[in-house]
């Protein structure tokens, strides 16, 4: 509890700086709000579900996982490396800081600058707004509906995914977000963050 704590101090020491960081990311374009209300939904509904409301954590919502925007965007954020049990911990605290300091769309620029996004063909991409330009030479809110649904689709494990060629596996997770957005299925549970739920027998 104590390392959580000093997790959630340690964001609150850096709130300044992360405010500024955040607020030139959205002076830029780079922010969530530059995607455009319907890309944002979808970007919600596979990633973070109940972001809007929820207080840094989610225990409950379906498709929601272990870690939240916010958490994620802490973990990048808070550490150099990050290891795990004792790590989670301050991970959630600082988390917990920022939300205390930041607001909504804040936190989404900052997690959205520092996705890991995968490779393209000039080497391992970081930021959201950053692999859109690489990979489709376009910001996000200039993607298909197809091509920003693809982005999506890798960050729940970029290095497994091949943006840039053909990728079986890629295309089936693009599928079961397609499904979800669609309103055809909904994830299995709260730990459902690979969309089981909206595999093919749903259909």
């Amino acid at each position: 509890m104590g390392y959580g704590a000093k997790g959630y101090w340690d964001a609150v020491s850096d709130a300044e700086g992360l405010c500024a960081q955040a607020d030139a990311a959205i002076a830029q374009g780079r922010g969530g709000g530059s995607l455009g209300p319907a890309r944002r939904d979808i970007l919600l509904a596979v990633e973070d579900p109940n972001f809007s409301t929820h207080p840094g954590v989610d225990f409950s919502t379906p498709g929601a996982g272990l870690t939240t925007i916010i958490q994620s965007a802490a973990k990048r954020l808070a550490f150099e490396e990050f290891h795990p049990c004792l790590g989670k911990m301050r991970q959630t605290g600082y988390a917990l800081g920022m939300e205390s300091r930041l607001s909504k769309e804040q936190i989404l620029a900052l997690w959205l600058e520092t996705l890991e996004m995968g490779n393209s063909p000039d080497g391992w991409m970081v930021g959201f707004h950053s692999a859109s330009s690489a990979i489709y030479g376009r910001p996000p809110a200039e993607l298909t509906e197809a091509e920003f649904i693809r982005l999506v689709a890798v960050l729940i494990a970029p290095a497994s995914y091949d943006l840039v060629g053909s990728d079986a596996k890629l295309d089936e997770r693009v599928a079961r977000i397609h499904r979800l957005v669609a309103g055809a299925c909904a994830p299995a549970g709260f730990s459902d963050v690979w969309l089981e739920g909206c595999g093919q027998r749903a259909e």
